[in-house]
């Protein structure tokens, strides 16, 4: 991201508003997000433009800054700008326009590195192998009718007995994020709240946004979302909550039951939350060394739990489980069926093999073990160099640096890429800034990548 031109000479605060207060021919959202999209795409506006605020904006122009508001949010669900808290909102370059704006933010510039632990993906080395059962049911005959069941019965059955609660229905769908997009769809009309993990996962922001959803981020701490934040945020009558209730990205943190049943309590007693449900998103569940958790425990009929298998059998297998009320989980189905209409049975054939055969069984429990060394051996490296005490769980490990984009470019200049830390913010970072690091993906020399990484945090 470029430097915010209202601080280069002939780019001020008061000549960004002038030009946009020109070019609005309407004073409602719609209007001034077509504003807006013009002066962007004839390069008036470049990337980094930092533009009015909403309250600034609105005077000008006689609106309301809920006004205003509703045109930012409909050029950020587009992809044109990018709202980053108290550093106003910004002008995206649009140059990769099939990546969302929090992806794009996410992947930065991408260069040479001899060590690239900003991916967030499974290290591939530890992935089952997929060849023997590939072979084995490519003679398999295949689906003739698009009217069977979208899950092969016995993965279905298989699925409910390892369900952390007894969920009415479970569907298979293709990975976490269509899951979540599906669930928000379902649940999420333009306007409504929804609570998240701050920080969280960046798409989930991206995702929020096209939906025209208000976030409402609440604080963690190291069991997981605060009760205390949770509590008042439910006081905005959210339609939705979205918790990582395991291997937490970017925090690597793992809900203990305790904490579950906690928020269960406050969600079950809260007068302005009858009608919210949790949606719960398991990304890395068989890779954690955590206990499978949920607030479905205490909650099955408002809670959607998610189950994906992309970091412990791989990404491009495209395969989560979603289960929860079957009042929810059957309008799912019946609207995949007008798009994708069930995923791969051929795929959800070869997750079964995995999850029920020795030789798959035994794959994931060794990646299991090992990301559990890797941070293990990782945080004592760290405390040995005088950082604090970040164990983790699952792949990802959250640092707190003294300046992130100083930070980000120290590991840079010694060839290892980390994540910067403000994508997966929700509100404003009070905590500081962090670069998330994908611990999963140091093999070996742990005691050298720690001394690096405890020098970027006070570069």
């Amino acid at each position: 991201m470029t430097a915010a031109t209202d601080e280069t000479p002939g780019r001020s605060a008061a000549w960004v508003l002038g030009v946009v207060r020109e070019a609005v021919e309407e004073p409602s959202p719609r209007g001034i997000a077509a504003a807006i999209s013009r002066l962007v795409r004839d390069g008036t506006l470049s990337p980094g433009t930092r533009l009015p605020t909403v309250r600034t904006l609105g005077t000008s122009l006689g609106v309301s800054p809920a006004t205003v508001s509703g045109a930012w949010q409909a050029l950020a669900a587009v992809g044109l700008v990018q709202s980053r808290g108290r550093s106003g909102t910004l002008v995206l370059d649009t140059g990769s326009t099939w990546m969302p704006p929090r992806y794009r933010d996410l992947v930065g510039v991408r260069g040479d590195s001899r060590l690239d632990l900003s991916t967030g993906t499974p290290d591939p080395l530890l992935l089952p192998d997929l060849g023997p059962i590939l072979a084995r049911i490519g003679s398999q005959p295949r689906s003739s009718t698009y009217l069977s069941e979208p899950v092969l019965p016995e993965l279905g059955r298989h699925l409910a007995r390892s369900w952390p609660y007894r969920a009415e229905a479970i569907t298979v769908v293709d990975g976490a994020l269509d899951a979540m997009a599906r669930s928000l769809e379902l649940l999420v009309r333009f306007g409504d709240r929804v609570v998240v993990e701050d920080p969280c996962f960046p798409p989930l922001l991206d995702l929020l946004d096209l939906l025209g959803a208000e976030r409402v981020p609440v604080a963690m701490d190291g069991a997981g979302l605060l009760p205390v934040g949770l509590e008042r945020a439910l006081r905005s009558a959210p339609t939705a909550i979205v918790l990582q209730p395991r291997a937490h990205n970017p925090t690597g943190l793992s809900m203990p039951a305790g904490r579950a049943e906690e928020l269960a309590a406050v969600l079950a007693r809260h007068p302005d939350a009858e009608q919210t449900v949790v949606i719960e998103d398991d990304h890395s569940g068989m890779v954690s060394a955590a206990p499978d958790v949920s607030l479905g425990q205490h909650l099955p009929e408002r809670v959607l739990h998610i189950r994906s298998f992309s970091k412990s059998h791989g990404p491009d297998l495209r395969i989560a489980a979603l289960g929860g009320p079957r009042s929810l989980v059957d309008r799912i189905v019946a609207r995949r069926m007008l798009g994708p209409g069930w995923t791969s049975r051929m795929l959800q054939q070869v997750l079964l093999e995995l999850l029920t055969t020795s030789a798959g069984l035994d794959a994931v429990a060794e990646a299991r073990r090992a990301y559990h060394f890797r941070q293990r051996e990782l945080a004592r490296a760290l405390r040995r160099h005088g950082t604090l005490d970040l164990t983790g769980d699952g792949i990802n490990m959250w640092l707190p640096v003294a300046s992130e984009a100083a930070a980000t470019l120290h590991l840079a200049a010694a060839g290892i890429r980390v994540a910067p830390g403000s994508p997966f913010r929700a509100g404003a970072a009070e905590d500081g800034d962090h670069v998330r690091v994908t611990v999963g993906r140091i093999r070996a020399d742990h005691e050298a990548v720690g001394a690096l990484l405890a020098a970027a945090r006070l570069a």
